[in-house]
């Protein structure tokens, strides 16, 4: 079998399947940073701009620049109407295009796992953030269950494929983003735990959408129908419906924030 990798060539399935995930937790996430209005604010690794947006829309940035290196992302978010006023660019998480201090704020959203490596992109975010500035990420705990599509990676696994993992997918543990923030001298670094919650119509409304991303779907491609069948099937057991039909699952992810000295 070739060797497979997680692709970000498809912004638009990449907005059905993650984004809603991304939103609800970016939402818990805001609330828990409680920034100032009016602040200058770098999303790295903003994606199709789901964190941007939230900026935009509830925290009156007087700048909001959302970065990330996936042109098909970038294209999803310069077309949404609640980002109006945000600018995206292209660039590398671990070597940022900007001046020292020239942010406020610096914040990764389900991103730090991505990173080859993490310390250099959160040494990255402290330089460009002037002192007394916030650094902040949040990151599904990959390693420990709280994937939204967990439930097709377990199957995977037991029909002995590989799911497709980021580099770094110990990053976003809830010790290993406090020992990041530590190390790179950030001041009153706290750790919080973010639980999120969607209710699907049915099973195959959530099959559906938890299938078509980058870090799914590959390996789904390398099966037969039939094994593909079988996996969808031992997924389903995982999620019984209520009694409307409707699936409800749970995701988790880990927070962090600290304080340029």
């Amino acid at each position: 079998m070739a060797e497979q990798s997680i692709r970000f060539d498809d912004g638009d399935a990449y907005e059905r399947g993650m984004s809603p995930w991304s939103r609800l937790a970016g939402q818990i996430f805001l609330d828990w940073l409680a920034p100032s209005r009016g602040l200058r604010w770098l999303d790295v690794g903003c994606g199709t701009g789901a964190f941007t947006e939230l900026l935009v829309q509830q925290c009156a940035p007087i700048e909001a620049l959302g970065m990330d290196p996936h042109e098909t992302q970038l294209a999803v978010a310069r077309g949404r109407s609640g980002a109006r006023g945000a600018a995206f660019q292209s660039g590398d998480a671990e070597a940022l295009p900007f001046d020292a201090g020239r942010f406020d704020a610096a914040v990764m959203a389900l991103v730090i796992f991505f990173l080859p490596d993490p310390a250099k992109g959160v040494a990255e975010m402290v330089r460009v953030v002037r002192p007394g500035g916030v650094v902040a990420a949040y990151g599904w705990d990959l390693l420990g269950g709280g994937f939204p599509f967990d439930p097709i990676w377990a199957e995977t696994r037991a029909a002995g494929v590989t799911p497709l993992l980021p580099p770094s997918p110990s990053a976003a543990g809830k010790e290993s983003l406090r020992e990041l923030w530590t190390g790179a001298g950030l001041q009153k670094v706290e750790t919080r735990e973010i639980v999120v919650e969607r209710k699907f119509a049915d099973f195959e409304a959530y099959w559906s959408t938890s299938t078509i991303t980058g870090s799914v779907r590959p390996p789904l491609d390398a099966m037969t129908a039939s094994e593909r069948a079988q996996l969808k099937a031992r997924v389903r057991a995982q999620l019984p419906a209520d009694s409307t039909g409707s699936v409800t699952h749970r995701a988790r992810a880990n927070a962090v924030k600290g304080f340029v000295p």
